[in-house]
């Protein structure tokens, strides 16, 4: 079925998408600080900001993407060989980033879920990293146009926010965990570098 709708790998694009929420940035730091301040709900409330920014840059990258497949076929694969050289970029400065303080994330209380959304919307890294995440799932071949794209941001969506409910059920944990195992983050983030490196190979050859 997910063939037919243009994403021939629908598995490998949800194992994707969990792996790019699992690496630390501002929207972990925006929920755990959320959380910490004002509880569930507040967290909720950040997940929803989050959620909203995310589609925002999302819409944004789509009519990029769909601008270059519609253009031509060959930008399009010009453009999918370097989405998966940014992978692999992204996986390079993973495995070769030191060990630093985490940037800090300020939040007022009360308006936790607009400042998540300013938060996720200023992150200029975002669109960018659509642009490149949208055209290694997809076949230029059996593309359906918004429907495509319609699924790939409806999967987006529903894995981010339980993804980030999850973690928010567990944010006094987790905050706790990292500062007591900041080794072990570490090589997860190497690890997840190394995903990446492997994933912008095979989709390159593939």
């Amino acid at each position: 079925m997910t063939t037919a709708l243009g994403i021939p790998d629908y598995g490998a694009f949800c194992l994707s998408v969990l792996i790019f929420l699992a690496l630390p940035g501002p929207g972990t730091l925006t929920l755990l600080t959320s959380t910490a301040k004002g509880g569930l709900r507040a967290g909720a409330a950040a997940t929803l900001g989050i959620l909203v920014g995310d589609q925002v840059l999302l819409w944004l990258a789509v009519a990029g993407v769909a601008a270059v497949l519609a253009a031509n076929p060959a930008w399009f694969h010009a453009v999918q060989w370097a989405g998966a050289g940014y992978l692999a970029w992204m996986g390079l400065k993973l495995l070769r980033a030191r060990e630093g303080s985490a940037p800090v994330i300020r939040i007022e209380p009360r308006r936790y879920a607009w400042q998540a959304f300013l938060i996720t919307l200023l992150n200029p890294k975002a669109i960018v990293f659509y642009m490149a995440f949208f055209p290694l799932f997809i076949d230029p071949v059996h593309h359906r146009g918004l429907l495509t794209f319609g699924v790939m941001a409806a999967t987006i969506a529903a894995i981010t926010t339980v993804y980030c409910l999850v973690l928010c059920a567990l944010a006094q944990q987790v905050g706790e965990r990292v500062k007591a195992h900041r080794t072990a983050m570490r090589w997860l983030e190497r690890l997840a570098g190394l995903f990446l490196i492997g994933f912008g190979i095979k989709l390159s050859t593939s």
